[in-house]
């Protein structure tokens, strides 16, 4: 009897693997895939992932870096999900600097040589496996965090299922998903939560042109109010090309910065809204200092003012005159902490947002790509991430997974 060849007889030469895949009569999935993607899941079913991660506070050029680590099958109530996209926030970038109120946890677990954080509050994600005791999410879903500071710029994380929400993924792309949970829900609350807004009413609003205002203009526009949209001077066609693109998407009036600082502004505003016999009564305010003040001279006497960001850092010196004779309210929103405490109503407002997205009634914001495959360097996706912080931008930075 010729003696037995590995050809002939896998089992005798490989028995753990044919043990592995002994239910199917097949080789195990590391073995089956193309030769470019097995070295990211081993024989025993480990997942090879990688993670910007950072091991201190400070600009994310000095301290973040690219660390791969293993992931173990999951079990009981845990996924292992694959990363779709996730967008560069401007909260993500301060988390990293230590600016901001939250930050993810320093943790061992990935095998840093010191305690380190991965950053990054927004992604979508798909589900590779879930262990048996997972009941409402399950392979091939897509998933996105139930709450803040999950850390989402890894190719994959293994988490519990209650700490994922699942959303509908027909007719959606993975960045809709992934950039959904923060900017469109933060305009909605803001349009909703602080001042009943009738058909016809006004708003103004400064930071325009960001994620933020852009999906305001549209969900004002689609509800009936009428909007004044203040964005930053920009030379030449270059700025009539973005006030066109503002009009475009619902804004009322758009105007610059600068404008809204002349003493005639409030002149232009009561030709606006009819002799001031339409009301102005809300203001979202992103930038803060002269700009929010500007902003808080021209509400109608009862509006509120709404702060939600502080991009140029100086404060708002308010006169007494706005809460005696005006009787204006200021209150700050802070879509995290909203979110976090009431997570029923947050999955209420991203399913209906993104209804909208699915029947085209909402549009994207302009992104601009960030790649990350297996092979992508560190070097690649740092330099994106400190890129957000510099000058006009052409689109919200998002890193876009592909085979990893």
């Amino acid at each position: 009897m010729p003696p037995k060849t590995c050809l002939s007889n896998t089992s005798s030469c490989f028995p753990f693997l044919w043990s592995l895949s002994r239910s199917t009569r097949q080789w195990p999935l590391s073995a089956r895939l193309p030769l470019d993607r097995r070295r990211h899941i081993s024989a025993y079913g480990y997942t090879q992932a990688k993670a910007l991660v950072y091991p201190n506070h400070g600009s994310p050029a000095d301290v973040l870096t690219l660390h791969t680590h293993s992931i173990s099958p999951p079990h009981s109530k845990l996924l292992t999900l694959r990363t779709l996209a996730a967008p560069l926030n401007p909260a993500d970038i301060n988390q990293i600097q230590g600016t901001y109120p939250t930050a993810p946890p320093f943790t061992s677990e990935f095998g840093t040589a010191e305690p380190s954080a991965v950053p990054g509050n927004e992604a979508c994600f798909e589900v590779l496996s879930a262990g048996s005791g997972c009941k409402v999410v399950g392979k091939g879903d897509w998933v996105i965090p139930r709450r803040t500071g999950l850390g989402s710029w890894r190719t994959h994380v293994q988490i519990d299922e209650d700490k994922v929400m699942k959303v509908d993924k027909e007719g959606l792309t993975a960045e809709q998903v992934a950039t959904v949970s923060v900017n469109p829900v933060t305009a909605y609350r803001m349009l909703k939560g602080f001042m009943p807004l009738q058909e016809g009413d006004w708003f103004i609003q400064n930071g325009a042109n960001s994620a933020v205002g852009r999906a305001a203009v549209q969900l004002g526009k689609m509800w009936g109010y009428k909007s004044i949209c203040v964005i930053r001077k920009r030379e030449g066609a270059e700025g009539e090309a973005l006030k066109e693109e503002m009009l475009e998407l619902g804004a009322t009036v758009v105007v610059t910065d600068e404008e809204i600082m002349a003493e005639n502004f409030r002149d232009r505003v009561k030709g606006w809204t009819n002799g001031g016999r339409e009301q102005l009564r809300l203001g979202l305010n992103c930038v803060g200092g002269n700009s929010g003040v500007a902003l808080a001279k021209v509400l109608g006497a009862g509006g509120t003012m709404v702060t939600y960001g502080a991009m140029n850092k100086s404060p708002m010196r308010l006169g007494a005159s706005m809460f005696i004779f005006k009787d204006l309210r200021f209150v700050g929103f802070w879509v995290s902490k909203w979110g976090d405490g009431l997570p029923d109503e947050k999955k209420r407002t991203i399913d209906e947002i993104l209804g909208l997205i699915r029947d085209g009634k909402l549009k994207d914001v302009p992104m601009v790509e960030v790649p990350w495959s297996w092979e992508t360097k560190k070097e690649e996706l740092v330099d994106a991430v400190q890129g957000t912080l510099e000058g006009f931008r052409k689109g919200k930075g998002i890193f876009k997974f592909g085979d990893t």
